[in-house]
């Protein structure tokens, strides 16, 4: 395909696009019919079937990416009418273009758009969830650092930190650190929240707060007060994440936060020095 008429067919998909209320990204489906050579509606229904009965397969819910609609259209003399349309994602774009005739330039390059946007889309979701984690371990180790510093303020020794962590922990998870370490096969020298899921981040570090709120209200001067408010704090946070279907010592672990945290750096850099996310691998002159 030549590259003035992939610059058109990207401009026209591009120009078609619309956004819901909340920024869900669609396209209205008899917009998509001419875009892809279809002159009669009807022979684009089928084609949206085959493209539904995909989207089924896939465990996807059809409602999600086939919305129904309709809009006035003008059809002459000052007079307008109401017609059927449908709102459709770009996973249903896809779709429909997969289940098109190749053959066809502008449903080739349809096959090719729509994949491309939707990996794009999957690479954004998988970077902001990996940058959530990120931050949710940073935002744990201040919260536990404020801890012992609460602890040494108060008691005079933050000796007794560790193995306060360590009751917390036994109360969230129903098991030892060391357990749980043995479990995600966790290196010895390495922190247990290093492998675990942002959702239990977001617990130990609610539970820390309990506790370091809690000890400065009561003004608590001994270790064993603040361990039996860890303590307390933790279970508390378990049973709240029991009642909610999640079993925090049944969860799988998570890639090292630390590779995680590399690779998003590394993506940043690569970012910055090519700023339209390209690469010139593999192209020709």
């Amino acid at each position: 395909m030549k590259h003035d008429m992939v610059v058109a067919l990207t401009e026209s998909f591009e120009a078609h696009a619309q956004e819901t209320e909340g920024h869900i990204e669609f396209w209205l489906a008899r917009d998509l019919q001419h875009l892809l050579g279809y002159t009669k509606w009807d022979n684009f229904l089928n084609v949206v079937s085959k493209a539904k009965t995909a989207c089924e397969v896939s465990d996807h819910e059809i409602l999600d990416h086939f919305a129904d609609v309709s809009k006035m259209v003008d059809i002459g003399s000052g007079t307008q009418r109401d017609i059927d349309d449908i709102m459709l994602t770009r996973y249903a774009c896809y779709l429909i273009a997969q289940n098109g005739d190749p053959r066809k330039p502008a449903i080739a390059f349809a096959q090719t758009y729509f994949a491309v946007q939707t990996r794009k889309a999957e690479l954004i979701e998988q970077r902001l969830l990996e940058s959530e984690r990120v931050a949710a371990r940073h935002k744990l180790t201040a919260t536990e650092k404020e801890l012992s510093s609460v602890i040494f303020q108060q008691t005079g020794s933050d000796r007794d930190f560790g193995l306060i962590r360590s009751q917390g922990d036994q109360a969230l998870f129903g098991k030892s650190t060391r357990a749980m370490k043995a479990q995600w096969r966790v290196p010895d020298r390495r922190p247990l929240a290093d492998f675990a899921p942002t959702i239990i981040l977001k617990a130990k570090d609610f539970a820390t707060e309990i506790t370091i709120h809690n000890t400065r209200t009561h003004q608590w001067s001994s270790q064993e007060a603040i361990s039996e408010e860890h303590i307390s704090s933790n279970s508390a946070v378990r049973k709240a994440l029991l009642q909610r279907g999640i079993r925090p010592e049944s969860l799988p672990p998570a890639e090292d936060v630390k590779k995680v945290e590399r690779r998003l750096v590394s993506e940043e850099r690569k970012s910055l020095k090519n700023p339209d996310g390209l690469t010139t691998e593999g192209t020709d002159d």
